[in-house]
């Protein structure tokens, strides 16, 4: 008769399944009673607009970086913000790194609000607008620039000018630290990192570029969700090369370098990296699963026996949801003969690898030599670096971004999660637990795709939301 106890246990396991999904239901929305926010979003989209007529484009080659544009950029900010500049102290760390202090009444826990003002290049005839002359068409901003990130910048030192003026002193001293190759891996930010670490400066709070409030983005909330970032994802560039006999391609040889990689880049992409939860996505599923709908609020009420359903789920939708849980790959180049009827001597491929927090470069540089198991295929690493640490969400400082992010965006849910691309902040997680990356604006999946794409753009609406945030957080600063 013991077979009528396995009804009995399927029955208590559904049970415990629809309990725990019931149990798992937003909080009480708190009740908001926001002051409101004077801006002046006319000047904002007016300085905007100058910021991006500078063509500060950085290139891994750096002697086509055109350095006047960039000292333009520089000789443009205390002209645009008078206040900042006569308040605030300012140097220049190394070539690319702008640093303001702007003093507090304490210097013991200051802020770093940072930005970069370095931009990636435009294919200008695939543009519907120029993309470096600050046009402005029906309430929208163009050019590239608008959103990754000189239109975060533009929100921090509009923040800054708007209180200086009022005669607000912060509590603690605040920095504005601004880097001009971020989109090249350079040392602008890291420079500025390392010399708060020479002055023995130990930050309370650092908030670089980031999350967003966005749409769609996590399956069955309808709400938009603004996402802090509490950590970033690490890279790693990998190249595969075989070298072969060459010759030409009336008499093959079985087995040549372009069929050899071919194999290696299959053998790659379907050799997937471990479904890993992380704090900051264990965190996401929290605070936007209690928001879904009630069979996935199902899923992750009881991620203790769901687990393998999203990490197939995570495997078979892609993009943004499997990026967060498991190191992504991504084949980017491949190299052969330049003619059709050459077989080439030497042939080469890239992949770009998003590394998930608990690896590194080495283990999934491990992972993928075993994934190709081929000896006459090289694998080595072309630059990368390993995923940052994460950050506090129990303290002061998340609260202060949080509040800030709540108060601005109130329709929507607040989550820490798992930043899957890079920033500058990752030089400041060695020296910080407390380091966000929230870009502080609203954007759709089509405004987010213009990001080193074409047609970047910004609403007047959002540039002078972006303020709004910076002055609400500078004043609890």
């Amino acid at each position: 008769m013991w077979w009528l106890a396995i009804p009995i246990i399927f029955v208590l396991f559904l049970a415990v399944i629809i309990i725990r999904a019931i149990l798992f239901a937003p909080g009480k929305k708190e009740m908001q009673n926001v002051s409101p926010v004077y801006v002046n979003g006319e000047k904002a989209t007016r300085d905007l607009a100058e910021m991006i007529k500078c063509k500060t484009i950085s290139h891994r080659d750096h002697s086509l970086d055109d350095l006047a544009e960039f000292e333009k950029f520089e000789k443009l900010l205390p002209e645009l913000f008078p206040a900042v500049a006569a308040k605030c102290s300012f140097e220049k760390v190394g070539e690319r790194g702008l640093l303001f202090r702007w003093k507090g009444k304490s210097p013991e826990s200051p802020s770093v609000f940072m930005s970069h003002y370095d931009v990636v290049s435009v294919q200008e005839k695939d543009w519907e607008k120029p993309a470096f002359e600050g046009v402005t068409d029906n309430g929208v901003l163009w050019g590239r620039g608008t959103l990754d990130t000189k239109g975060t910048l533009n929100g921090i030192l509009q923040a800054a000018e708007a209180l200086i003026n009022e005669g607000f002193v912060p509590k603690n001293d605040i920095y504005f630290a601004f880097g001009g190759n971020e989109e090249v891996n350079g040392d602008g930010s890291k420079n500025i990192a390392e010399l708060f670490v020479q002055r023995g400066i130990n930050p309370g709070l650092v908030l670089d570029e980031g999350g967003a409030v966005c749409m769609g983005v996590f399956p069955g909330v309808k709400d938009p969700i603004a996402l802090i970032g509490i950590g970033e994802k690490g890279m790693v560039n990998v190249e595969y090369s075989v070298k072969g006999g060459g010759g030409h391609s009336s008499s093959p040889k079985a087995g040549g370098p372009v069929a050899r990689l071919s194999k290696a880049c299959l053998n790659v992409e379907s050799s997937s990296f471990d479904y890993t939860l992380t704090k900051p996505t264990a965190e996401l599923f929290d605070t936007a699963g209690r928001y879904s709908t009630f069979l996935y609020r199902m899923i992750f009420a009881n991620q203790w026996c769901f687990a393998p359903v999203l990490s197939l789920y995570a495997k078979l939708s892609g993009g943004e949801f499997n990026a967060v849980v498991r190191t992504t790959t991504a084949f980017t180049q491949m190299e052969g003969s330049k003619g059709a009827n050459v077989i080439p001597p030497y042939a080469r491929m890239v992949s770009n690898h998003r590394i998930i927090p608990g690896e590194t470069v080495d283990s999934v540089i491990e992972h993928i030599k075993k994934a190709v198991n081929d000896d006459k295929v090289t694998v080595s690493v072309i630059n990368g670096n390993d995923p940052s640490a994460i950050s506090e969400t129990n303290c002061e400082a998340y609260e202060r971004v949080r509040s800030s992010v709540a108060e601005t965006w109130q329709n929507a849910i607040v989550s820490p999660y798992l930043m899957v691309a890079g920033s500058d902040a990752r030089h400041w997680s060695a020296i910080s637990d407390k380091v966000y990356r929230f870009s502080a604006m609203a954007l759709s999946k089509e405004e987010r795709d213009t990001i080193h794409g074409n047609n970047e753009r910004i609403p007047f609406d959002t540039i002078s939301r972006t303020v709004e945030f910076f002055v609400r957080i500078m004043r609890k600063s």
